[in-house]
């Protein structure tokens, strides 16, 4: 490299060449995105423009490269990270891919069974279930369409809840949790 502290472009557009991927890698595995790194890495290079008189010998170049990156990449991290959404993105990022593909396959398995019970129910009971847990509707908005008393929409969803309750209980924990959560 040429002689980048007496001004040499050249040298400058060399060490742009040699370190912008490595920084950028290193940037990106910093941030876990990469959103923004161009023009943090814009930003470190003017530094290093600016401060060009400072780097004296050509081993020197890394560090101070290295230690300008993390410093402007540390000032942003701490800008970001009083957005709530670069936070959720962050936290959306950092979750591993095994655990999320885990979560989906536990939350399939668990409703699959759900369903295998709910079919299970008598067919008036698991009518009522239906309309309450996946329509939405209220009891009076069941009884009003079945033409029977809130009372009764009340006593078949109770048995319903239970008949489930009972069902999940006996598959173990992970079940009996998830009922506590979503029912």
């Amino acid at each position: 490299m040429g002689d980048l502290a007496n001004d040499d472009k050249q040298a400058f557009d060399e060490l742009y060449r040699l370190y912008y991927p490595k920084l950028y890698a290193y940037s990106k595995s910093f941030l876990k995105i990469d959103d923004g790194i161009n023009d943090i890495l814009q930003e470190v290079f003017v530094k290093v423009w600016l401060n060009r008189q400072n780097i004296k010998k050509v081993e020197t170049y890394n560090a101070f490269l290295y230690t300008i990156t993390k410093n402007t990449l540390l000032n942003e991290l701490r800008s970001r990270l009083k957005s709530e959404e670069f936070r959720a993105s962050l936290f959306y990022h950092a979750v591993a891919t095994e655990f999320v593909t885990q979560q989906a396959v536990e939350y399939a398995d668990i409703k699959k069974r759900i369903d295998e019970f709910v079919h299970q129910l008598p067919e008036k009971r698991r009518k009522i279930y239906l309309m309450s847990r996946e329509e939405g509707k209220t009891n009076a908005e069941i009884a009003a369409e079945l033409a029977i008393s809130v009372k009764t929409v009340e006593d078949h969803m109770t048995h319903a809840l239970r008949f489930l309750k009972d069902r999940l209980r006996s598959l173990g924990l992970i079940f009996s949790l998830f009922y506590h959560l979503f029912f």
